[in-house]
């Protein structure tokens, strides 16, 4: 088997996770009744417009990423600062520490696929040797755009600590790193690292690398709250009733990385249109929003800048503060960002 699909679920693995009250015996479950529109009869189409109708679906050039300036990045700061490096690859220094959420960074989101799905910035791998030392590493779940085998590999020598959802931690161990290095999390499980408390939340997704292992680990987001500050990472989600109950246990929140892109009306309840999106963040008490998941890869049939086009335009009508940067940019959710650099971009 190759190392990209990382681990089956042992007998072990699968004991710990009946202890989940999410587990129904022989997978994980969404809260709501959740399915993806696929069948024989579509899925042919749906197969050949992916791989061969692009026009539209990914830029004509490679998007470029700003250089990392290292010590801009690590001046002390009281607020939090990130980058973003496309799709949901997200590093944050907040409170003094790294972190690096879904740091899939490998230029092919389907390696496993007949055809690969190519990243829109080229050299990304090559990014990880400038970055500092990662405090902690986050995992939102085990597909493959937001979990990598190489970038987990040219990452590890620079990590002191992973928190991934619940069964991610059999792929990290089996990819050779120590399983004292990994917390995992069930939904609204919390704990606090270095004076920050994290939670994770529950989204409406699946997982599975593999025909065999689908939702056998969990599927989230991530939320970061310190005396000053509380962010949130939404993860990949069809829109739910979860997003109030989010909002109500752990909001409000000053900023969102929220889900808008790879979205298809064969797979609508596990990924949000990107009015959705907006609608998800005001349910979840947001006073300020980034749309993510989309600048990486092509995943669905949508064109490459609709999520943003879309995303910015429901949040000016919803009257609701939005931020979009460039790729490898030090940013600051507080600072606003007029410039609409992707129609810079053919």
């Amino acid at each position: 088997m190759r190392k990209q699909f990382g681990a089956r679920a042992s007998k072990a693995d699968l004991q710990k996770y009946a202890s989940s009250k999410h587990w129904d015996g022989t997978k994980f479950d969404n809260l709501e009744v959740t399915k993806m529109e696929l069948n024989f009869q579509t899925l042919p189409k749906l197969l050949y417009n992916q791989f061969f109708e692009k026009e539209g679906r990914e830029p004509l050039s490679k998007l470029p990423i700003t250089a990392f300036d290292k010590e801009a990045f690590l001046k002390p700061a009281e607020q939090t600062k990130f980058i973003w490096y496309g799709h949901s690859a997200v590093l944050l220094r907040m409170n003094g520490l790294t972190l690096f959420i879904d740091p899939m960074l490998g230029p092919n989101a389907a390696p496993i696929a007949p055809f690969p799905v190519k990243r829109f910035s080229d050299n990304t791998l090559n990014l990880i040797d400038g970055l500092p030392e990662i405090d902690l590493l986050l995992l939102s779940h085990d597909h493959y755009d937001h979990l990598d085998f190489e970038s987990i590999q040219k990452l590890k020598a620079k990590v002191k600590h992973y928190f991934v959802a619940l069964g991610v931690a059999r792929h990290l161990i089996k990819w050779g790193i120590s399983k004292n290095d990994i917390t995992e999390f069930d939904w609204w499980a919390n704990q606090r690292y270095k004076d920050i408390d994290i939670s994770f939340t529950p989204t409406r997704h699946f997982s599975g690398r593999g025909l065999t292992d689908r939702a056998k680990s969990l599927w989230g987001g991530w939320t970061f709250k310190t005396p000053t500050e509380n962010i949130w990472f939404s993860g990949d989600s069809g829109y739910g009733s979860h997003f109030k109950d989010i909002g109500a246990q752990l909001g409000p929140f000053d900023f969102a990385f929220m889900e808008s892109g790879q979205y298809n009306e064969n797979w609508h309840q596990i990924h949000m249109y990107p009015e959705e999106s907006v609608q998800a963040a005001l349910d979840a008490r947001v006073t300020k929003i980034m749309p993510v998941h989309w600048a990486g890869f092509t995943l669905a049939q949508h064109t490459w800048k609709d999520p943003v086009d879309r995303f910015v335009k429901e949040a000016e009508r919803q009257n609701i503060s939005v931020s979009h940067p460039i790729l490898g940019d030090i940013h600051s959710y507080q600072k606003n960002i007029g410039h609409r650099w992707w129609d810079d971009i053919r």
